[in-house]
């Protein structure tokens, strides 16, 4: 597409949301994006636990509204493509497994959080039978990340205002007067209204993006098994479950591993140990798949989001560490905003990119 309204750097969830909520308001937008081992959209778990991964402030507040924005955001996919994404909003359960693990997750309740003793919390999940209570966020769930990965290509596919072409940034930078240059590895020239960074934890490898040098990869394994004892996302001490179809996802590892994606016995057996100490029916069921993702973290675990003070034409949307599928929606709307110069809904200042 010659001299798009936007440029979005990278093809995972939040690029692609970005790229649709852009054109869904009738902007020309082209995705450039190049498939790299390791990529966080289609590895991830899928979690939507802004009560569990918790940040604070204005911060835990956009958490929230992006969990909430889902039920409406997938009915729009489903419209647009014919893909139902599965959406899981039973409710996470944060499992004790100690009289200190009761103590430590009642103290730290939220207001919206309901304890269950054990006698209720085996009602509700007899799998769990090892467990002395949970606390139970109702609201939150998880999302088939990998379905709705799918969904948003086949949107983007189907759109005449998005264009995809599968190829690597590697610079943006101002032109003279409003706008931005991108330029391709393979030495393209893309001149554009704005820049979208959301080339995960590869943001900081695209010249000219200088404060995406705040975000690095964290490998996180995980395992599947062939079995579904649960129903409810489930967190334990070390780790956590996720039901999805007819399979547990168990993750996951935290590792400073740089861009390694391959898996380790070592983690994969802390994986296993600590899915199968969270849901015992899973020690009889061997995995049948491992696989690792590389998460873009901050040094504060929270995203980069809003425009370089430099060069207001470049709009940063990385760096969202463990919440990039919760927040890839919301993070889509926002960026739309800020393209198109829109009042904002939400306060972005816990986000700005210059912070580091």
């Amino acid at each position: 597409m010659t001299n798009p309204d936007a440029v979005v750097i990278g093809g995972g969830l939040i690029g692609l949301c970005a790229a649709a909520a852009m054109a869904s308001r009738g902007l020309r937008v082209t995705i450039l994006a190049s498939s790299r081992p390791g990529e966080a959209s289609p590895a991830a778990a899928g979690m939507l636990a802004p009560s569990v991964e918790r940040a604070t402030g204005p911060a835990h507040d956009f958490a929230v509204a992006a969990r909430d924005r889902y039920p409406a955001f997938l009915a729009t996919v489903e419209e647009r493509t014919g893909i139902r994404v599965p959406l899981n909003r039973l409710g996470i359960l944060q499992v004790a497994l100690s009289e200190r693990g009761v103590r430590g997750l009642q103290k730290g309740a939220l207001p919206t959080t309901k304890w269950l003793d054990s006698g209720e919390l085996q009602q509700l999940e007899p799998a769990l039978h090892n467990a002395l209570g949970a606390a139970w966020s109702p609201d939150d769930g998880a999302v088939d990340n990998v379905v709705l990965l799918r969904g948003l290509e086949a949107l983007a596919d189907s759109d005449p205002l998005i264009t995809r072409l599968y190829e690597s940034a590697a610079s943006v930078a101002p032109r003279p007067g409003p706008g931005v240059v991108v330029s391709t590895a393979a030495g393209a020239r893309i001149d554009a209204g704005h820049a979208v960074l959301a080339a995960g934890c590869w943001s900081s490898a695209v010249g000219g993006s200088g404060l995406a040098a705040a975000v690095s990869p964290a490998r996180g394994q995980l395992v599947s098994y062939p079995a579904q004892p649960l129903r409810h996302v489930v967190y334990g001490p070390r780790g956590y479950v996720v039901p999805r179809g007819d399979v547990t996802i168990g993750g996951s590892t935290m590792e400073n591993a740089g861009f390694d994606a391959s898996t380790t016995s070592e983690g994969i057996a802390r994986v296993r140990s600590a899915a199968e100490e969270i849901c015992p029916p899973l020690f009889d069921a061997a995995p049948v798949k491992a696989w690792a993702g590389l998460r873009p973290v901050t040094p504060d675990m929270l995203p980069l989001l809003g425009p370089d003070p430099a060069n207001a034409a470049l709009i940063y949307a990385c760096g969202h560490s463990r919440n990039g599928v919760l927040m890839a929606p919301l993070t889509g709307d926002v960026v739309a905003d800020l393209v198109t110069g829109s009042p904002l809904s939400y306060d972005l200042s816990q986000f700005r990119p210059a912070r580091f």
